[in-house]
C-alpha cells in the first residue's frame, strides 16, 4: 500500500474531520495534516471512534506548502468534471483508475481534500500533479467531505497489490523534469501569458502517467536534444 498523507484544507466542521479519521483507520492510513481547520472538540472524537489516535497525532499547519513537504505525488480531489481538452486544469481521473495506476508504489502520496462549501481553490489545484474524482450523479455530483475521503481511500486500499510496477521517477527527478520543461519554453520564446497554464497542463499530464525512471530519462534526453538544437549546439543549462 502506498504511504498516503491525507490533507484536509480548510475543513469547516469538526465532525467531518473525525469521520475522515475513522475512515483512515479502516484503510490503514495514519498520517493526517490539517490546513487552517475549524476548532476541534468532542464531536470530532465521537465521529473518529477507533481513529481517535489519528486525530491526536494530526499535524496542523497554516500553509498548504508545509503540508506537502516530502510528498512524491500531489493528488487533488474534485467533485466537478469539466469536459474538453482545453479545460485540463479541471479534468480529473476517476479514483478507481488512479488507484490502479499507483499499485505497488511505496513513496508518500498527498491526498488533498478541500473545504465543504467551495472545495480547493484554483491556486491550490495548480499545486496538484493530478486531480481525481468519484463518479456520481450529474444531478448531484458533490459528496460530503468524509464520504469522498472514504471512497477514495477504499479504492486505493482495494487496488493495492504486492505486484510492483517499474520504479517510478523520484520527487527530485520529477521536479527537475518540470524545470527543464520551463527552460525549454523559455528557449522557444513561448508566449508568457500562456506559460503558466501550459506548465500546469504538463504537470497534470505527467501526474496521470506517473513516469518510470526509464521514461523520465527518455523525456529528459528529448528535452536536452531539443534545447541544444534551439541554442545552436550549446550545452543545455
Amino acid at each position: 500500500m502506498p504511504e498516503i498523507r491525507v490533507i484536509l484544507v480548510g475543513p469547516k466542521f469538526e465532525g467531518n474531520i473525525g469521520a475522515v479519521c475513522r475512515s483512515m483507520a479502516n484503510f490503514d492510513v495514519r498520517e493526517l495534516y490539517l490546513v487552517n481547520p475549524c476548532e476541534i472538540g468532542d464531536d470530532a472524537y465521537r465521529r473518529a471512534k477507533h481513529g481517535s489516535d489519528i486525530l491526536d497525532n494530526a499535524v496542523t499547519v497554516t500553509c498548504i506548502d508545509d503540508a506537502l513537504t516530502d510528498c512524491f505525488l500531489v493528488v487533488g480531489t474534485s467533485g466537478i468534471v469539466t469536459k474538453g481538452d482545453k479545460n485540463y486544469a479541471r479534468v480529473p481521473v476517476p479514483a478507481r483508475e488512479f488507484a490502479q495506476n499507483i499499485r505497488g508504489y511505496e513513496q508518500r502520496i498527498a491526498l488533498l481534500l478541500g473545504r465543504e462549501d467551495i472545495g480547493l481553490l484554483q491556486e491550490e489545484l495548480n499545486k496538484c500533479d493530478i486531480l481525481i474524482n468519484v463518479p456520481t450523479s450529474e444531478q448531484y455530483p458533490i459528496l460530503n467531505l468524509s464520504h469522498a475521503a472514504t471512497l477514495v481511500l477504499y479504492e486505493i486500499f482495494q487496488a493495492h497489490s504486492v505486484d510492483r510496477r517499474a520504479e517510478p521517477a523520484d520527487h527530485r527527478e520529477k521536479e527537475l523534469m518540470f524545470e527543464f520543461f520551463m527552460d525549454l519554453l523559455d528557449a522557444v520564446d513561448y508566449s508568457e501569458p500562456r506559460k503558466e497554464g501550459t506548465a500546469v497542463m504538463f504537470r497534470r499530464m505527467m501526474g496521470r502517467s506517473i513516469p518510470t525512471k526509464y521514461e523520465y530519462n527518455t523525456i529528459m534526453g528529448i528535452f536536452g536534444d531539443a534545447a541544444k538544437i534551439i541554442n545552436n549546439g550549446k550545452n543545455y543549462r
